[in-house]
C-alpha cells in the first residue's frame, strides 16, 4: 500500500500541490443533522458524512471526522466512522481522526494501536493528540505513526477561551507551554523527516482566532493544522498574520462553513471550491 511506501509528510505535500490547502471537517453535530433535514440518528449520521465525502472526495485533499459525534451513537455510529474513513481512502484523499487521545504506558499505546495500525478497523492516516501528561508519553504513537507512513497532530495553541491558562503558561526555562510544544514537535520532525522531504510526520494544531502570540513556528517542519476558518471567525488574512514565514506549513481547516452550505452536493462543492481558492490565494499558492 502506498502508505507504507510514501511518508505521511509528502503524501500530504502531494495532495495539497494537486488539490490545494485545505482540510473539511466532517462534524454531524445534532443541530447539522436537522438543518439537513435528517433524523438525528445512526441513518442521519450516515447520510451526513459518507454525502460529504461522496460531495467533496475528489476535490478536498483532506477530512477530518470528529470522532465524537460518531461515538455518541454507539455501535452504530462507530461502524459509520468505519465506513466513512474507508469512503475518504477510497476518494484518494487523506482521513484526519480528530480523537485528541492523550494517556501514558500500555493505554497510550492501545490508542496507536487502533488509529495508527495496519488492518485496524478505525485506521486512519492522521489523529489528533493530546500533550498535557507530559510530551514524551506521545512518542510511541508518533514511532507508530512514521513507521507506517502516517501522522500525528499535536495540540498547541487552540482558540477556545479556556486554552490559555495553561498553554500561555511559562515552563521553567520561562518558554510558554505552547512554544515548549511547538519545539517538542520540531525535534521529533528533525530526527524523523525523510530526506528532501519538506514535512515531518509531527504537526501541530493552532487555532486561527489565537492572534499574535509571539510563537516560533519556523522549525516545525511539520504540518500546521489550523481550524477556525469561515464561521468561526478565522480568516485567510488571519493565517499569515499569525504563522508568517511558516505559512508554507499551514493547513486550514473549516467544517461549519463548508457543510452548512449542504445537503445539495453541488452547493458543497461550490463552497469548499470557494475556500480552497481563498486559501491558495493567502498562502501564494496557484
Amino acid at each position: 500500500m502506498e502508505h507504507l511506501i510514501r511518508s505521511y509528510g509528502e503524501r500530504l505535500a502531494a495532495l495539497v500541490a494537486e488539490r490545494g490547502p485545505l482540510c473539511v471537517g466532517v462534524d454531524p453535530h445534532p443541530s447539522l443533522l436537522t438543518s439537513w433535514g435528517l433524523p438525528s440518528d445512526a441513518q442521519g449520521l450516515e447520510r451526513c458524512a459518507r454525502g460529504m465525502i461522496e460531495a467533496l472526495g475528489g476535490i478536498v485533499p483532506v477530512f477530518k471526522p470528529q470522532s465524537a459525534f460518531f461515538e455518541a451513537y454507539g455501535v452504530a455510529g462507530i461502524a459509520v466512522l468505519e465506513r466513512t474513513l474507508a469512503d475518504i481512502t477510497a476518494a484518494g484523499a487523506i482521513s484526519l481522526l480528530d480523537v485528541k487521545r492523550g494517556d501514558i504506558g500500555s493505554t497510550m499505546d492501545a490508542y496507536a494501536a487502533a488509529y495508527l495500525s495496519d488492518g485496524s478497523p478505525l485506521a486512519s492516516d492522521a489523529i489528533t493528540l493530546s500533550p498535557y501528561l507530559g510530551f514524551g508519553t506521545l512518542d510511541g504513537a508518533i514511532e507508530l505513526a512514521d513507521r507506517n507512513g502516517r501522522g500525528v497532530y499535536v495540540l498547541a495553541l487552540t482558540s477556545n477561551p479556556e486554552g490559555p491558562q495553561i498553554q500561555h503558561a511559562r515552563a521553567a526555562d520561562d518558554r510558554t507551554v505552547g512554544q515548549l510544544i511547538v519545539d517538542e514537535a520540531a525535534s521529533r520532525n528533525v530526527a524523523r523527516r525523510k530526506p528532501g522531504a519538506s514535512l515531518g510526520p509531527v504537526g501541530i494544531v493552532v487555532g486561527a482566532t489565537i492572534g499574535q502570540t509571539g510563537t516560533d513556528f519556523a522549525k516545525l517542519h511539520g504540518s500546521i493544522l489550523c481550524p477556525g476558518i469561515g464561521a468561526q471567525g478565522g480568516t485567510a488574512a488571519d493565517v499569515v498574520e499569525i504563522f508568517a514565514e511558516a505559512t508554507r506549513f499551514v493547513l486550514p481547516s473549516s467544517s461549519r462553513e463548508v457543510m452548512s452550505a449542504g445537503p445539495e452536493p453541488a452547493a458543497l462543492r461550490s463552497a469548499a471550491t470557494r475556500m480552497l481558492g481563498e486559501m491558495k490565494a493567502a498562502l501564494g499558492l496557484r
